[in-house]
């Protein structure tokens, strides 16, 4: 019989790039195993950060523990597809490039009938035996319980098993069972990162571009959307603009809102946005009224529960 494995993301959250030589001599810490992700965002400058979209480099990143498949492998580089992260790209998940180092191939993921743990801090510790710290995990990162015990929980790990504090996760009796809340809950896992800066393809509490946000915000939320903004404008239910609520994703247009999209913001409510932005700037509340989003505003999706008359 053929034995059966998984290739899982084994780094706090691995950037998947473009092709297998997208990433340049400053990106070392972005493509190691460890990651060093605070370190390698803080060293760009605006035009490098800027270089990781216009440049075309940076796809989308993937979370300690998420699956991919791997099609092909060149120069040390795996070509995969990110199956957690729905794409017009490709039917099976999101295309790209992820060094092999940031990948581990587990034969014994056996997660069929386990119960989960998903990180809603910003940030949680992973922890060996001893108490020292392995790695720090993401916002939304999920992995298999082994066991909760005294404020600790033990989980399986592509790098074998660690433990968590139980303050940073909420457990879950599958990944099925996440409940899909309403619109205020997304506001609120997004009002956390207020400040956090932009990164382009970001998908972790590292850093945000804006479609990773509103995506991981809804995946908080109990549910997976498309990864990109022009994606997630087309799924979901579809809103009147004069009928937005908190925790709508909000759409924008060039040419005032009737050319090609470029942006995904969550509706703060009152005329706000709740968003994050651009290259240079941080995750924000912004009044859309007298601004160019008031302008470019084109279409509202929603993925959430209303508790009233909503739905």
């Amino acid at each position: 019989m053929e034995i059966q494995y998984k290739w899982l993301t084994s780094v706090s959250a691995a950037t998947v790039w473009t092709k297998h030589d997208s990433s340049r001599e400053m990106d070392q810490g972005a493509i190691t195993n460890p990651v060093l992700l605070d370190e390698w965002i803080g060293s760009m400058t605006y035009e490098t950060l800027l270089d990781l979209c216009e440049g075309n480099r940076v796809q989308t990143q993937l979370l300690f523990g998420e699956e991919v498949l791997v099609l092909d492998e060149k120069d040390g580089w795996a070509q995969v597809i990110a199956v957690d992260q729905p794409s017009s790209k490709d039917e099976r998940g999101y295309p790209g490039w992820v060094p092999l180092a940031q990948l581990e191939k587990v034969v014994d993921w056996d997660v069929q009938d386990c119960s989960w743990a998903v990180v809603f801090s910003k940030k949680a510790d992973l922890l060996n035996e001893e108490g020292e710290v392995k790695l720090t995990l993401s916002f939304q990162t999920r992995l298999p319980v082994l066991e909760e015990d005294n404020g600790k929980v033990k989980v399986k790990t592509p790098i074998g098993t660690g433990y968590l504090d139980s303050k940073d996760v909420a457990i879950y009796p599958s990944i099925e069972a996440v409940p899909i809340g309403n619109g205020e809950a997304i506001v609120k896992y997004g009002e956390q990162f207020l400040g956090l800066p932009y990164l382009w393809g970001g998908m972790s509490s590292y850093g945000y571009d804006c479609s990773g946000f509103s995506y991981n915000m809804c995946k908080a939320n109990g549910v997976i959307i498309p990864r990109d903004a022009h994606d997630q404008a087309a799924s979901g239910e579809k809103v009147a603009l004069d009928e937005i609520q908190r925790g709508d994703l909000l759409f924008f247009a060039y040419e005032e809102g009737k050319g090609s999209l470029h942006h995904v913001g969550i509706y703060y409510g009152d005329g706000k946005l709740l968003h994050s932005p651009k290259t240079g700037r941080t995750i924000e509340i912004l009044d859309m009224k007298g601004t160019i989003y008031e302008k470019e505003l084109c279409a509202a999706s929603r993925y959430w529960k209303g508790t009233g008359d909503a739905s």
